[in-house]
């Protein structure tokens, strides 16, 4: 397949990959649409990756910022948000080396008061409006929080790519520069320990020690 017929097929099928195009022409409004589209996605995974609010909105700019700058020479290769989350994870494991500190680490609830900073909360359906169901689903959230900061670097990220942004194992695997198998094997790992240590709450409604 040439380079040309694969750029026509994706700005045919991925409606971002159309904006970024538009973007690297320089249409007026073009790049503000493709940030508000993304902008509190690319903030929440950032929180949960690199565990400070301030830290994580900053690298989102540096993300956009790097997009713009690639402008020019974007030529789509895949889907727009495979290629965000690869300058994503890429400048977010940076980051986390230069710190050399555990993405982890004082994350305690920087940042997760607001709804745009925490992605999950917003999957985790309430059964009323009442405050101790909302009062639920706020603690839920900040259980399934702790769960995913109990993983590894590599799996947290599979786990929010797959199942928040709902990329395919052959996405992931490309932001991650890793094969499929090892990324499926990565989210086995990872949902075996999640499943270990939500399933005492779940069952119980208590938070473990």
């Amino acid at each position: 397949m040439s380079t040309d017929t694969l750029e026509q097929q994706l700005e045919a099928r991925d409606p971002d990959v159309r904006l970024m195009l538009q973007v690297r022409d320089d249409v007026q409004g073009a790049f503000e649409v493709l940030v508000e589209r993304y902008q509190h996605r690319l903030v929440g995974i950032m929180v949960h990756v690199i565990g400070r609010a301030e830290e994580a909105e900053d690298l989102t700019q540096e993300v956009f910022l790097r997009v713009y700058r690639a402008r020019k020479g974007y030529r789509p290769r895949a889907k727009f948000s495979t290629w965000l989350f690869t300058i994503a994870n890429n400048l977010a494991l940076n980051h986390l080396r230069e710190k050399g500190r555990n993405p982890s680490a004082g994350a305690g609830n920087a940042g997760l008061g607001s709804q745009e900073n925490r992605p999950i909360v917003d999957r985790v359906p309430g059964r009323d409006g009442t405050a101790s169901a909302q009062l639920r689903k706020v603690e839920l959230s900040d259980v399934v929080r702790e769960a995913l900061d109990g993983l590894g670097e590599d799996q947290k990220v599979a786990v929010l790519l797959n199942k928040f942004e709902e990329l395919s194992y052959a996405e992931i695997a490309e932001v991650m520069g890793r094969s499929e198998a090892a990324v499926k094997s990565l989210l086995a790992r990872a949902r075996n320990q999640l499943r270990e240590r939500l399933e005492p709450y779940l069952r119980t409604g208590q938070r473990g020690p």
